[in-house]
């Protein structure tokens, strides 16, 4: 005689009824943002690290030594060429080029009056080459004098913002000293290493996109370039990979990732959003047959060059998962309407 499983009863019976009651109700709210997982045509790529640089970048270092008495310019200030960006107390250049500027009038007159006695048969011709060597050299530590009193304005050498301050107000700037660091921000690029193994294939495909996890970006590089040496110790060759003008959200010395297309094939990949991550586990929410979300556990590839990601396990072709793993995961929690 076939007997009947008992009805739930109790608080626990109640609580089962309700979990799948709420499930059912979740799946449908969620069901509108849900992807089907199938195999696409991707671009088979090689990763590798990378850092972000700018094509033009200048150094500003002091040409005179003073202290500096003024500061104009910050980091992260955009700034035009030949604007001031600092000042140095330069009263001794101001001393030297005073002195310089008041033996080149002596050398000056002594060299006009040699000639006046040349003409009058006074002086040998000597006597006036000398004068004028003088006065010719008098009139080079002039003009190097001043020139070195005027570097005591510190402007831009070229238009853009400035990366790094390396220098306060009151310091001591000594000839030489790094004071500011201004890059270009239309033009930069991102440099990877690699291996001398892979060479050959990164070369016949000459396309690669950056990948920027920070700021969640994709960019297509616009130009891909090998530099020709390569490197004793690591065996790998350095690769510039440049961007377009004016990137948005992109500086120098941001870590990025750059993915070099080797050719094409087909793999199962989830969109990045879909993923659950818990410390080192990775799961997706799957919508079954009965429309009712399933928490299940899969492992992940690398990041494919759509953007997406290369699922190694755990899911297949033609599967649903949600877009919305933290509400589903939230509406499944929720306790059942009494």
């Amino acid at each position: 005689m076939k007997t009947r499983n008992p009805a739930p009863s109790g608080t626990a019976g109640l609580a089962a009824v309700s979990f799948i009651l709420v499930a059912a109700l979740a799946a449908p709210a969620l069901a509108q943002n849900v992807v089907t997982v199938e195999a696409r045509e991707v671009d088979l790529t090689y990763p590798a690290e990378a850092v972000v640089e700018a094509v033009r970048q200048a150094t500003v270092a002091a040409q005179v030594a003073g202290r500096v008495v003024e500061v104009r310019v910050d980091v992260g200030q955009t700034v035009k060429q030949g604007e001031l960006l600092m000042r140095l107390d330069a009263r001794e250049a101001a001393e030297n080029s005073a002195g310089a500027q008041a033996q080149l009038i002596q050398a000056r007159a002594n060299y006009e009056r040699t000639k006046s006695l040349l003409a009058q048969k006074f002086v040998s011709q000597a006597a006036l080459d000398k004068a004028e060597a003088d006065y010719l050299a008098a009139k080079a530590n002039a003009g190097a004098s001043g020139a070195s009193y005027s570097h005591a304005a510190v402007t831009a050498p070229i238009a853009g913002i400035v990366a790094a301050r390396e220098t306060e107000l009151g310091e001591m700037a000594a000839l030489g000293k790094q004071l500011l660091t201004i890059y270009d921000p239309k033009s930069l690029r991102v440099l990877a290493s690699i291996p001398q193994y892979k060479l050959a294939d990164v070369k016949k495909s000459g396309k690669a996109r950056l990948e920027f996890p920070e700021v969640g970006q994709w960019i297509d590089a616009t130009r891909v370039e090998i530099l020709p040496t390569a490197d004793a110790r690591s065996h790998t060759v350095t690769a510039r990979l440049y961007l377009p003008d004016n990137v948005q959200g992109v500086v120098p010395g941001m870590a990025a990732r750059a993915h070099f297309t080797l050719g094409r094939g087909k793999k199962l990949t989830v969109p990045p959003k879909a993923i659950l991550r818990r410390g080192e586990v990775t799961a997706v929410y799957v919508l079954d047959a009965e429309n009712q979300l399933r928490l299940r556990q899969v492992r992940l590839g690398e990041s494919m060059g759509n953007g997406e990601i290369e699922v190694l396990a755990g899911l297949l072709g033609g599967e649903r998962v949600s877009l919305e793993p933290i509400q589903a995961g939230m509406q499944l929690k929720q306790p059942a309407a009494k």
